[in-house]
């Protein structure tokens, strides 16, 4: 790779935010107008958002945000789960920043703040249509497994030992 192709790569700054910010709320509008798109039968967030916003926030979790500049690049979120492993949830990432690694780096990220949570399982669920994040999720290492929730648009489950 040239000088001038690793120049041109973004920097990114990753920050935990309230999960009922505004940001938030923008990027998730995104990401489930994206959903709705993909997959078979649509997607309903519901009151997904409001409902499960304390699971996100410290000491229960993290809502991330990547950050290139001013401009919200992508976000995912981990919780703690009642049998004590860490999940990651609300994984997006803005299509401008498709395919520069930002996936790949904020699942990183995400999965130490699990470890800061005292977790040493983390586990995901995804539905078929994600095909680009079911094979990043391979690619982490990550292995599938038996349903572990009820998400009714789930349709792969993942789980990886830290």
């Amino acid at each position: 790779m040239s000088e001038k192709a690793v120049s041109d790569q973004p920097s990114y700054d990753f920050v935990v935010v309230d999960p009922r910010s505004e940001e938030i709320a923008r990027s998730m509008a995104a990401y489930f107008g994206e959903l709705d798109e993909r997959f078979d039968d649509g997607f309903d967030a519901g009151d997904t958002l409001v409902r499960d916003a304390a699971n996100f926030e410290p000491p229960f979790g993290a809502f991330v945000v990547a950050r290139s500049g001013a401009d919200t690049a992508g976000c995912g979120a981990v919780q703690v789960l009642p049998d004590g492993a860490a999940e990651v949830k609300r994984m997006w990432i803005a299509k401008p920043h498709r395919g520069r690694g930002l996936g790949k780096t904020l699942l990183a990220h995400l999965e130490d703040h699990a470890k800061a949570l005292g977790n040493g399982t983390v586990r995901l669920d995804t539905n078929s249509a994600l095909t680009e994040a079911i094979a990043m999720y391979k690619a982490a290492g990550y292995h599938e497994i038996d349903s572990y929730n009820d998400n009714p648009f789930a349709r792969h489950w993942f789980e990886k030992q830290l």
